[in-house]
């Protein structure tokens, strides 16, 4: 049973090799199809990946800022940040002195007036101190900035008294527009690669058929000497394992050096890419 099995598939082997040389174009458009079809998924596979990872990016650049008062006493300052800091949503509570802030306006203004702008202020600095929050998951924003501003212990340190909820800003829109258009945007990713499996396995079928089809003549003679089904459909078994091997091989192949060669460019024209998201 054994010496017929390895029979079987010797013969599969030299069958498939023997139609690989006598209808190469055949073999190569099928070759072309699955390389095809499997760059063109693993690009945008590739494609999702960075978009995610982009996404990710921006997402975490979502913080939040509880402005302080100028004359806010400062032990009263280190134990509210030390109690945000306990929160179990909160990754890092940051103090801004002023000082840090206008500097922070100075470089990060794109407009060409920021340094007059700077220097008309006569030396003064109107910009208040605060406590920069980042979360561990930036979807719980809103209910982090909610909590800050509803806080008793924040109440007697804002920067606005009367209003301390005023004194907690994370950009709420902007965030909210972000949140919305990166879910389209995953969505989006994940919709596009899956129709683009489907069509990869449209054109793999297809394929397998005209294969067959090329060959039915050859496929009633084997019946009609009383041939197996196994024994007919072993070389197009291996003929296909085949040229999905070489296919795929090729497809890496690309896929690899093209990502080695073309995502250390992509991420270093990403970094003059700067995205601010307003806290106002």
């Amino acid at each position: 049973m054994a010496t017929m099995g390895l029979s079987n598939f010797g013969y599969s082997l030299r069958e498939a090799g023997s139609h690989f040389r006598r209808n190469w174009s055949t073999a190569l458009g099928a070759i072309v199809t699955i390389f095809l079809s499997l760059f063109i998924i693993g690009l945008f596979i590739l494609g999702s990946a960075l978009i995610e990872n982009m996404v990710g990016s921006v997402e975490n650049r979502v913080t939040i800022q509880a402005f302080l008062s100028d004359d806010a006493d400062q032990s009263a300052v280190t134990a509210f940040q030390q109690e945000v800091q306990s929160w179990d949503t909160v990754e890092s509570v940051t103090y801004k002195s002023k000082d840090q802030a206008l500097e922070e306006y100075r470089t990060t203004m794109s407009y060409r007036n920021a340094s007059d702008a700077v220097s008309a202020l006569d030396g003064q600095n109107p910009i208040p101190a605060s406590l920069v929050i980042k979360l561990k998951d930036p979807k719980d924003v809103q209910d982090v900035a909610q909590r800050i501003a509803s806080s008793s212990s924040f109440a007697a340190i804002a920067d606005n008294k009367s209003n301390p909820s005023g004194d907690v800003q994370y950009g709420r829109e902007t965030v909210e527009r972000l949140f919305s258009v990166t879910a389209y945007i995953r969505i989006g990713a994940i919709g596009l690669v899956g129709l683009l499996v489907f069509v990869a396995f449209v054109f793999i079928n297809n394929t397998i058929r005209l294969a067959i089809n090329a060959r039915r003549r050859e496929i009633a003679i084997m019946r009609l000497v009383g041939a197996s089904n196994g024994f007919i459909r072993g070389p197009f078994l291996m003929e296909g394992v085949l040229e999905a091997l070489i296919g795929a091989l090729l497809a890496i192949v690309v896929l690899v050096v093209g990502a080695h060669m073309l995502l250390p460019v992509m991420a270093e024209s990403m970094t003059f890419l700067t995205f601010a998201i307003p806290t106002t």
